[in-house]
């Protein structure tokens, strides 16, 4: 098993050490907190939130709480997001966005995640990095399925969770979303099992 100053014993035997890699576009590291002043101006970015507006930073705390999850869920499960940047800038440039699994405490799967800054949107770099963040969830965890939350006018964010492979297992209303006409889709690998079905009804109650 690799270490991961901390990582739960659950990770698979003989999974690789996921912290820092990269695909064919794109460098992928853990959090650091230089990685900070850029994820903070992502996530306080309106245009990456054009679907979920409440879902934007407005202060630099929010982001740093957000991201010292990541750290947390690295330490613990060997998988979190990344920070993104662009493989032809090279290490220690400009972070991109943020993209990856992790597990939210509690739940039964891992979540898949992808933001990427305007500036490198329509080029296919969110897929790409979601793949590779879906094979590294099946390298530590693959009993555990692999699930997509969206809201349903989020076209461009079903189009990437259905080119992962994932299908759409439940509709419902977005609750805690302060628009009351949102509908949220939930996207999975697999068949939900029965844990997974009743952690979904917990969350959409």
């Amino acid at each position: 098993m690799p270490h991961h100053d901390a990582v739960a014993a659950r990770v698979r035997e003989g999974a690789r050490d996921w912290r820092h890699t990269r695909t064919e576009r794109l460098l992928l590291d853990a959090y650091d907190p230089a990685d900070l002043p850029a994820l903070g101006a992502l996530h306080a970015d309106a245009r990456v939130w054009r679907h979920f507006p409440s879902g934007r930073h407005h202060d630099l705390a929010r982001t740093a709480a957000t991201v010292a999850a990541d750290a947390a869920w690295w330490a613990r499960d060997g998988l979190a997001p990344w920070s993104v940047r662009l493989a032809a800038a090279g290490p220690g440039s400009p972070v991109v966005g943020r993209v990856g699994c992790s597990v939210p405490d509690g739940r039964p799967w891992w979540n898949v995640y992808y933001r990427l800054a305007p500036a490198v949107h329509g080029a296919g770099l969110a897929l790409e990095a979601a793949r590779h963040a879906v094979a590294a969830a099946y390298d530590v965890d693959p009993a555990r399925p692999v699930l997509a939350f969206l809201v349903e006018h989020n076209v461009g964010s079903r189009r990437t969770a259905e080119a992962l492979g994932l299908r759409l297992v439940r509709r419902g209303p977005d609750v805690g979303n302060p628009d009351a006409d949102a509908v949220r889709l939930v996207f999975l690998d697999r068949d939900p099992t029965p844990e997974v079905e009743a952690a979904l009804a917990r969350l959409t109650v």
